[in-house]
């Protein structure tokens, strides 16, 4: 008899639990998407139920959505000229061979055009491959371009033009010469791949933000002589090999970069600098130091800007009228680019480099 009631009570459990079961997942309880659908019926009958007693508008629940990541912005892929085992052959490939060459030891290979010992690698890098050192496949994708310097619009070739004007302190090669030719083909070849782009990743040098304290000649002299004076000199003459090839650029004196060149502006000057040096220790240099080592260069004499017009004031006040530029200015009792007019001056003539001199 015990095992007979047992029996009832428990068919009679199980029919409750199965009715209970069942109103539930009619009610939505067991909706396969969760309680959302049973939250929002639910809410739905008080809020009808409340309507006959209040006016208070019922509540409303929204089904939540799931969230969707959000995507980080994709930086800009970083452009790798070919490399140089990728040069072609024939007579194309010649010329490009022949550009590089004009670029890794200008004053050899341009000796008509170039007034100093200055390379075009030496403020381009890596023979102008180096992102963030003013690369040549950057600019030539750059160009035609407006710019402030000639206050018109320049082409490319326009603007090898300029570095030869400016920073090599000598005659620009006339526009169609081998000279230009090749140093644009090579940049043609290096820009293999990139797409016109003004503002491509790694153009120019990143500029830097004002330094928290105004540039400072003592201080820029200190950083010279402990960082930069081993590679430049005491002097800031430089270095050459035995054979008269330059390893290390001159930064002020006749033969150095002159007046009108980018690098004579602080902010050109410390950007480079920031990004680029020491030599192989590039960024190891605070923000700070960079602008005032580059005060203490951009402190120096140096060949007479070509746009000279008679007086230095008068040439200050059309070409270099901004706190960027030390010329006209006095430091140490003397007044920057006091000169004279310029002085034409051909490069001293060099042997070829050793091959694995960049």
């Amino acid at each position: 008899m015990n095992q007979a009631r047992w029996v009832r009570w428990g068919a009679v459990a199980l029919a409750v639990v199965a009715v209970t079961l069942v109103a539930l997942a009619w009610s939505g309880a067991f909706d396969r998407w969760g309680m959302e659908a049973y939250a929002a019926r639910h809410m739905a009958s008080l809020a009808a139920q409340g309507n006959s007693t209040s006016a208070a508008p019922a509540p409303s629940v929204t089904p939540r959505q799931p969230s969707k990541p959000r995507l980080a912005e994709a930086a800009p892929a970083a452009f790798h000229p070919p490399p140089e085992a990728a040069l072609p052959e024939g007579e194309f490939g010649q010329v490009i061979r022949r550009g590089r060459e004009l670029f890794t030891d200008t004053p050899r290979a341009a000796r008509a055009f170039v007034g100093n010992s200055m390379r075009c690698s030496s403020c381009h890098l890596d023979a102008g491959r180096l992102a963030n050192s003013a690369p040549l496949w950057a600019a030539y994708v750059s160009y035609p371009a407006y710019r402030a310097k000639t206050k018109e619009v320049n082409t490319f070739e326009q603007r090898l033009q300029g570095c030869f004007q400016y920073s090599m302190n000598g005659t620009a090669p006339p526009p169609g010469d081998p000279v230009l030719v090749a140093l644009q083909t090579y940049s043609y070849w290096l820009a293999t791949g990139a797409r016109i782009d003004p503002k491509i990743a790694g153009r120019g040098y990143p500029k830097l933000a004002k330094p928290a304290q105004a540039p400072n000649f003592e201080r820029g002299a200190k950083v010279y002589e402990q960082r930069c004076a081993l590679c430049h000199g005491a002097d800031g003459a430089g270095q050459r090999t035995a054979d008269g090839y330059t390893v290390f650029p001159a930064l002020w004196g006749p033969d150095s970069f002159n007046w009108g060149a980018g690098m004579g502006n602080i902010d050109n000057a410390a950007a480079f600098i920031r990004a680029n040096m020491p030599l192989g220790l590039a960024g190891s240099l605070s923000e700070q130091e960079a602008w005032d080592v580059a005060l203490f260069m951009d402190s120096h004499d140096r060949p007479q800007d070509p746009r000279y017009v008679g007086s230095v004031a008068e040439t200050r006040r059309r070409f270099h009228d901004t706190p960027d530029s030390m010329y006209g200015q006095v430091v140490n009792g003397r007044v920057l680019g006091d000169i004279g007019p310029p002085k034409r001056r051909l490069a001293p003539v060099q042997h070829k480099p050793p091959r694995d001199i960049p």
